[in-house]
């Protein structure tokens, strides 16, 4: 408080001084230009010829990859190195720039100096003699031995070969004019998979040419409890194993895969590749993965996948392969103009991953129920969880659905102490339901005649054969599906994607003949997906692992209210020491209950108002006969 006129008149003086004054005893930088060493990718071939690439990966213990890289150059002088940082399918800069050790250059024997780019770390500058025809790389990379190091990437059973972890490329070229020849040594008698195709001699395989782009789109599996399943139409699930009777498919299930890819086709009227390999590892010691390829897709599902086909925990990974195999024809072959790039250091721009990811995730459930890999009441379950859990994300009342599209750069899937208000990718879920929406809609407009499948065989079944890429920008989108049914689909878009919302849609229901309602018994989905956490996110707002630790409270929920927090540790409920069944009958009663709560050191005993019960997600029929969600789920072949 200013106690006098004087000292209000210095004070306000001071405040009010001239800013020369001030900063004349301020010293004043000048900005120093900005120019990266990285020239900016062409178009053109890269002249230097071929790269060689040779990779030991028979490492199992210390998960030490070893690399020899020789790069020819046609010229003397400077010549950045880099390793991929923008990873496609990655959404945002993955590459793990940080386990690449061990850098050495040597031309004609003789080690070159190099030094990092100070404006881009994944950048390796140096500088080539006169006379030098090619210049060797040498480095380890050190793949996680934990996982808080990053994903297992190395087992003593199976192995994964990612290129851009493995590999340089020279800058100035579009990675699409780079020839590379690759060669991998694997433990003896293991078997690998990849949708490179090569020459095998003994333990170690030479790879054909290909370019640097296509390369590092066909990882590898390797593993030493391996089977290859040909699912017809040039299509092979490669399955590698902790254990061997993990492979044991029964003929039931290897029936339903072939009709995943003979459902596709039948949806898209075309397969955008020569050959496609599932790479599909059942394990629960290499990191979990599930990544789209051109010709192939990274998948891994917990053991049981075969073995405990009907218990509903296997469920929830039935999902994966017809997700990743939807990705060859939306993202891999069509894909956002924004999320291509030149090479893997141009940044990628994510705003429609509502489409490449969204629509996938639509197409991913509708082909697993129409390839049996789902029955239809298992979908319909699978669509109520996710329209309940996405009305819980509160988030969406101040951050429209498009800008969740940049959340795989913004947070880089860290942990997050309140998702429900700060939003995830809800791209993919969000954008399933704005899909099952259009297609009501398609099918409203037409009287049945069309659906979303006409959209998909005319955007998506264009150019058969054709595995490179085709872009697009949401005018192309918006001009298709006008073509397969006039509306006001830029109105749609931006009602959905563009503006904040209360809940998410539900056209896709209610134009279909369903709608979604809630009960005390959790459906068959909700009911796998509890099977570790006790999931009461749709009522009270928490969701509680097996041992009372919170893992997630919804915003201005009843748990919210009472001052729970992610992380604190449920110890008693009402006088009772937790379980999920204490925590379930006192949840019951619909009446407040006391907890006593253990967050960091400190114990809280607190109120839980909540007269709401058990609450659990279906979809309930709304008529009579068969509706457009009924239609949308039948099999076409």
């Amino acid at each position: 408080m200013i106690r006098s006129l004087a000292a209000a008149i210095l004070f306000s003086t001071a405040l009010t001084a001239p800013l020369a004054a001030q900063e004349a005893t301020r010293s004043k930088p000048a900005a120093l230009p900005v120019d990266s060493a990285a020239p900016m990718p062409k178009d053109i071939p890269y002249p230097g010829g071929t790269i060689r690439l040779e990779v030991d990966a028979t490492d199992t213990v210390q998960r030490i990859f070893r690399v020899r890289e020789t790069i020819p150059v046609a010229a003397a002088g400077p010549m950045t190195l880099l390793m991929p940082q923008w990873l496609p399918g990655n959404h945002a800069p993955r590459g793990q720039i940080e386990k690449l050790t061990g850098l050495t250059f040597t031309a004609d024997g003789k080690p070159l100096v190099w030094k990092r780019d100070p404006l881009n770390v994944f950048g390796f500058m140096i500088d080539v003699p006169q006379g030098t025809k090619e210049v060797v790389a040498s480095f380890q990379f050190l793949s996680a031995t934990q996982s808080n190091q990053g994903r297992v990437v190395v087992t003593p059973k199976m192995l994964n070969i990612q290129w851009e972890a493995v590999s340089l490329y020279p800058a100035g070229y579009f990675t699409r004019q780079i020839p590379v020849q690759a060669t991998v040594t694997y433990p003896d008698g293991w078997r690998a998979a990849t949708a490179l195709r090569g020459r095998q001699s003994g333990s170690t395989v030479a790879y054909d040419v290909i370019d640097y782009e296509a390369l590092q789109d066909s990882p590898v599996f390797a593993g030493r409890h391996f089977k290859p399943v040909d699912l017809g139409h040039n299509v092979t699930l490669n399955i590698v194993a902790d254990d061997a009777e993990e492979l044991n498919a029964k003929p039931d299930q290897i029936a339903k895969h072939k009709k995943l890819v003979d459902e596709a086709g039948a949806l898209f009227g075309t397969y955008h590749f020569d050959h496609y390999d599932f790479l599909f590892a059942i394990t629960d010691e290499m990191g979990g993965i599930g990544l789209e390829h051109h010709r192939s897709s990274e998948n891994q599902v917990e053991p049981g996948y075969f073995t405990k086909w009907t218990e509903g925990t296997a469920l929830l990974d039935r999902n994966l392969l017809p997700h990743e195999f939807t990705h060859s024809w939306d993202g891999k072959f069509r894909r956002p103009d924004l999320l291509w790039t030149p090479d893997f250091n141009v940044p990628m721009q994510d705003n429609l991953l509502w489409v490449y990811e969204g629509q996938t995730q639509f197409w991913g459930y509708v082909l697993g129920a129409r390839s049996g890999l789902f029955t239809k009441q298992e979908t319909l379950d699978a669509y109520a969880h996710i329209a309940a859990k996405l009305d819980t994300t509160r988030g969406r009342e101040w951050r429209p659905m498009e800008d969740t599209t940049h959340d795989p750069i913004i947070s880089a899937r860290r942990p997050k102490g309140w998702s429900s208000w700060q939003r995830s990718e809800d791209y993919y879920n969000e954008g399933l339901m704005i899909w099952l929406e259009a297609d009501a809609i398609i099918r409203q407009q037409t009287r049945g005649a069309k659906g979303l499948d006409d959209f998909a065989k005319a955007f998506f079944g264009i150019n058969p054969g054709d595995w490179g890429q085709v872009v697009y920008n949401r005018g192309d989108v918006i001009k298709t599906l006008n073509a397969v049914a006039p509306y006001d689909w830029a109105g749609f878009f931006a009602r959905y994607v563009d503006s904040t919302t209360r809940e998410t849609p539900k056209g896709g229901f209610g134009l279909g003949g369903y709608k979604l309602v809630y009960g005390d018994t959790p459906n068959a989905f909700t009911k796998a997906a509890e099977a570790k956490n006790l999931d009461q996110s749709f009522g009270v707002g928490l969701v509680v692992k097996g041992d009372g630790e919170i893992s997630n409270v919804v915003w201005d929920s009843a748990a919210f209210k009472a001052g729970l927090v992610t992380g604190a540790k449920i110890v008693a409920v009402n006088g009772d020491e937790y379980s999920a069944d204490v925590f379930k009958t006192a949840l019951k009663t619909a009446k407040p209950m006391q907890l006593i709560v253990k967050q960091d050191r400190y114990y809280r005993t607190l109120t839980l108002a909540y007269s709401g019960g058990l609450r659990y997600p279906r979809l309930e029929k709304t008529g009579e006969g068969e509706g457009s969600l009924d239609r949308l789920l039948k099999p076409r072949t």
